[in-house]
């Protein structure tokens, strides 16, 4: 039996360099372009199999799925007991991510998120949880977003996954973001690239699975559409389409989102006592 040991505080400051780092969880391929369809020459896509079997009934991924009461948006994948008070987690240990998608540009910052004025809300509080969620992407400018991430009356949002373009996060360090985004319902963004304090707290507080694509989805993604994100194939299907794009594996990082956070991770792995 493995004896338990805390780690130093060096140890701990390293171990959250290396689990959050982007270009480790893109597994050393931070910047890095490459072809997000087949490439003449580099094999098989992951995305080759996924078109040619679009008729086929998806594979059962884990031992149970999660089905949220928000538009419909399915996440499968092992069960993973919820933490308190954070309704807004849908499932951890998700696999596979089902639902509409909300397409965003450029440089969507943190005040856009979640206004500066919310953040006196308090994350492990349910009912102030509950009101961040329903003020995430708030700021976002309604000329430029007259469809808005959630409808006007509701406390939910309906898209399970956020497309974005470049630096996605910028701005402030505020936990709150992607908090706010997880409480509202969404399980998954996937950006060209993101702002780094945002990417580390994403993966810090096991909130949303953050992830990269080489391809600029926005682009090719329209709000509304019906797309599936398989986390273990780390490819993006757009059922509205028909297309399919490969992502950047989440590495190093999924495991930590999955377990619901650093400290969680920690504490599963022996890292820390329990």
């Amino acid at each position: 039996e493995r004896a338990s040991v805390k780690p130093t505080a060096a140890t701990m400051a390293a171990m959250a360099l290396v689990v959050s780092s982007p270009w480790r969880a893109a597994g050393g391929r931070r910047g890095a372009r490459g072809a997000s369809t087949a490439r003449k020459g580099s094999g098989p896509s992951p995305c080759a199999a996924v078109l040619a079997d679009a008729r086929a009934p998806a594979p059962k991924r884990g031992r149970a799925s999660c089905m949220p009461a928000v538009g419909g948006n399915l996440v499968t994948g092992a069960p993973t007991a919820a933490k308190p008070g954070r309704r807004g987690r849908v499932c951890a240990g998700a696999t596979s991510i089902q639902g509409k998608a909300y397409v965003t540009r450029d440089n969507i910052d943190t005040d856009q998120i979640i206004p500066a004025g919310y953040l006196m809300l308090v994350p492990s509080k349910p009912d102030e949880l509950e009101q961040l969620g329903a003020h995430a992407m708030e700021g976002l400018p309604m000329d430029l977003y007259p469809e808005r991430y959630i409808q006007e009356g509701k406390m939910k949002s309906e898209y399970a996954v956020v497309i974005g373009g470049e630096n996605f996060g910028c701005g402030s360090s505020r936990e709150h973001a992607p908090i706010s985004m997880s409480a509202a319902g969404t399980t998954a963004i996937v950006a060209q690239s993101y702002a780094r304090i945002f990417f580390r707290n994403c993966i810090a507080t096991g909130e949303i699975y953050p992830c990269e694509s080489d391809v600029r989805l926005c682009d090719s993604v329209t709000t509304g559409d019906s797309v599936t994100l398989d986390l273990d194939a780390n490819t993006l299907t757009n059922h509205t389409t028909g297309e399919c794009f490969d992502m950047k594996p989440l590495g190093e990082a999924k495991p930590v989102i999955d377990a619901g956070g650093i400290f969680e991770y920690a504490r599963q792995t022996g890292m820390i006592n329990k």
